[in-house]
């Protein structure tokens, strides 16, 4: 079935579709939306090439489909790469950026690496906040 086909069918009716409200934006929880934005682009059920970034317990997950994979082959049709947290967020990017430039989906580079860092920003452990200085009146009769 053709990508075209697909996007017809499942564009009005199915289960990831969020509708917040009735003038906004319509958006989508499918796996594979690296955007959100429910539209053909982005969509990750009706395109056959699509880049699906995931976060896991052991890194960053790429999953991208074979380029000769066959289209009943379900597991064997994709390929997984696992970007572990030690290997740092240049590697991780540079990976994000070379899986989609190689003439995968190009288009979806910007999406795919904002993602990556967005996911990679959120595994940062947060820094403590510094105690706040004591200033003007207070200062003087504590130090007085």
């Amino acid at each position: 079935m053709s990508s075209d086909l697909q996007w017809l069918l499942l564009r009005n009716n199915n289960a990831f579709i969020v509708k917040r409200l009735p003038e906004g934006p319509i958006l989508s929880k499918e796996p594979g939306n690296l955007t959100n934005i429910h539209s053909f682009k982005y969509s990750g059920l009706a395109n056959e090439k699509a880049i699906a970034v995931t976060d896991t317990e052991s890194g960053i997950q790429l999953v991208a489909r074979k380029k000769g994979a066959a289209p009943t082959a379900v597991r064997p049709a994709f390929a997984t790469t696992t970007i572990r947290p030690r290997s740092g967020g240049r590697r991780a990017v540079g990976v994000t950026a070379k899986l989609a430039k190689r003439g995968y989906r190009p288009d979806l580079r910007a999406a795919a690496l904002a993602r990556v860092s967005a996911l990679l920003e959120a595994k940062k452990e947060k820094k403590a906040t510094p105690p706040k200085k004591v200033r003007g009146k207070k200062a003087k009769t504590f130090f007085g």
